[in-house]
């Protein structure tokens, strides 16, 4: 399919997305995520309901002062309450006061939540979608309709539900955006349900021709993940005729979530061959979600279609082998398209393809006949029989096979360090407190230090980084990101293997060193130094580029 035929993306991360359990956005938080978004290309961003709360209400005067290059900012609410016109009901009023262009109008689709939830009639629900929405149109704002709950309410009472659709057209609604609020519809029924309501919107237009300068209504689409089909339910109602599509970035939202826009992006432009955003814009896909998953400081999925870190990711030799031949073989797109990369793993199920091209990527060439590869493939393999896991530490294996071909810079020498930790709380405020002292060489010459810590692990670590800073200045940007032991044999109890890994940043990439060992300082210490070392090779490497 090659049509160019737009899809509206609409992204509802600020106020859907938020709702999400654990998920807290800051003012500051919100206005960063909008910008990211505009860059994007999105050109729907709902964000959130003006008179909710302050916050929401500090968002759309603020983004007035910092103001988006290309998307509209879509101010959120439901119906007027029953009893007093829209005019009258102050709940309307934050809205018009947020200023955007654009109003999204909830209101009730099934008749379940008519009677049972806003306690009053059928006929009265209709006159609020109608009221409220031609309201705001005679305040000059544009106005699309989420009907909430819609599959729910079709399938218990089709003809009610098509007359609320009715109500909105009435009241000058440019979208009708269906929403699978309960999240508990399968793709067929989807499919089904759009495809009647598009014959519905060409009959009821029939009966009651709009006025020549107002466009027909088009369908949107709005699903939740509670049955696991929230991108699979959307595109089938693309399928149908719907035109915007709602959901939001890496598919944050309540429960189990909303449709995830990093999905249905690729899938509608690549796939469907619909324009969402620019080619360009959709390079910066992997960058977005990623970005905000850190502001909402939540840990990525790598297994993400499309933008996670193992969306590229090959293991098996012969996976290797054949991607690095022709990637068309296990890949179905081109990573960069959607501004992922290709990654080769590195384990014990690793074939000298892994190595050949985990090695290009270093930046080393090696030859399939070089004995040193063979032994490389043959350390690694003895390394994680022995615990050590490379696939997620990466940056050790580059220290493992510069040391094999005799490219490891030493940049400092351990000559030994003690930990002591002091276990007496009630003395201590409670808390418990760790020294560490080190000894190490750098150039010939030996420095002596000692730290505190909270334990012996952050002890050693403050350690190491002092007796190094003199020298290395740069470690003073390294910090620990994260920090996950593995125990590798629980049947030996306290004797157990533990495998630790440490992932280090200098706040512009990130690197994840292992250590195994039955001591876990010690594993933890062989972890620690790597990531400093590695640290050290990346800043030697960027020097050495801006001085060419």
């Amino acid at each position: 399919m090659t049509t160019a035929e737009p899809i509206w993306i609409y992204d509802t991360t600020l106020r859907d997305g938020a709702q999400r359990e654990g998920l807290s956005l800051s003012l500051e938080d919100k206005l960063r995520i909008a910008h990211q978004l505009d860059q994007m290309g999105i050109p729907f961003i709902e964000g959130g309901w003006p008179g909710a709360n302050p916050k929401d209400v500090q968002f759309f005067w603020q983004i007035k002062e910092e103001p988006l290059s290309q998307a509209e900012i879509v101010a959120f609410c439901s119906t007027r309450r029953p009893g007093r016109t829209a005019a009258e009901d102050p709940m309307l009023q934050p809205i018009l006061s947020a200023g955007t262009r654009w109003v999204t109008v909830f209101g009730k689709s099934w008749d379940l939540h008519v009677v049972e939830g806003l306690k009053t009639t059928l006929d009265e629900n209709l006159e609020m979608i109608r009221d409220t929405l031609s309201y705001f149109r005679s305040q000059g704002r544009r106005v699309i309709y989420d009907a909430e709950h819609w599959f729910d309410g079709y399938r218990q009472n089709p003809d009610y539900a098509l007359e609320t659709l009715g109500a909105a057209i009435a009241g000058g609604a440019e979208w009708l955006v269906l929403c699978d609020t309960n999240g508990g519809t399968l793709p067929q029924d989807v499919a089904t349900i759009t495809r009647a309501v598009s014959k519905y919107i060409v009959n009821h237009l029939a009966s009651h021709p709009l006025d020549p300068d107002r466009p027909a209504p088009q369908i949107g689409i709005h699903t939740h993940n509670d049955s696991g089909t929230a991108v699979a339910n959307a595109l089938a109602a693309v399928g149908e005729g719907a035109r915007m599509v709602q959901g939001t970035i890496n598919g944050y939202g309540e429960r189990c979530g909303n449709a995830n826009l990093c999905t249905l992006i690729p899938n509608l432009q690549l796939k469907l061959g619909y324009a969402c955003v620019r080619e360009e814009q959709l390079a910066k896909l992997t960058d977005t979600s990623r970005l905000i998953s850190e502001i909402v400081n939540l840990a990525p999925d790598d297994h993400a279609p499309f933008v996670g870190l193992s969306a590229f990711a090959h293991k098996g030799g012969i996976h290797v082998s054949a991607v690095e031949r022709n990637p068309l073989t296990y890949e179905h797109i081109r990573p960069e398209q959607v501004g992922n990369r290709r990654r080769i793993v590195i384990s014990d199920q690793a074939g000298l393809s892994n190595v050949l091209a985990k090695a290009r990527s270093f930046g080393i060439e090696l030859e399939k006949d070089d004995p040193t590869c063979r032994h490389i493939l043959q350390h690694l393999k003895t390394l994680e029989n022995e615990g050590y896991q490379f696939e997620a530490a990466e940056a050790s294996f580059e220290l493992l096979m510069r040391e094999a071909l005799g490219q490891r810079q030493r940049f400092f020498e351990l000559q030994g360090f003690q930990a002591r930790c002091d276990m007496a709380p009630e003395m201590n405020d409670g808390n418990s407190y760790a020294l560490a002292t080190i000894k190490v060489r750098i150039d010939g010459k030996d420095y002596l230090e000692a730290a505190e810590g909270n334990g012996p692990v952050s002890a050693l670590d403050a350690a190491l980084r002092k007796a190094l800073v003199n020298v290395y200045p740069a470690i003073a940007q390294f910090h620990l990101t994260d920090y996950k032991v593995r125990i590798l044999d629980g049947g030996a109890g306290t004797s157990a293997k533990t495998r630790v890994l440490v992932e280090s940043s200098n706040g512009h990439q990130r690197w994840t060193t292992v250590g195994v060992s039955t001591n876990i300082i010690e594993a933890s210490y062989q972890a620690v130094v790597e990531g400093l070392e590695y640290g050290l090779l990346l800043q030697n490497q960027a020097e050495a580029v801006l001085s060419t």
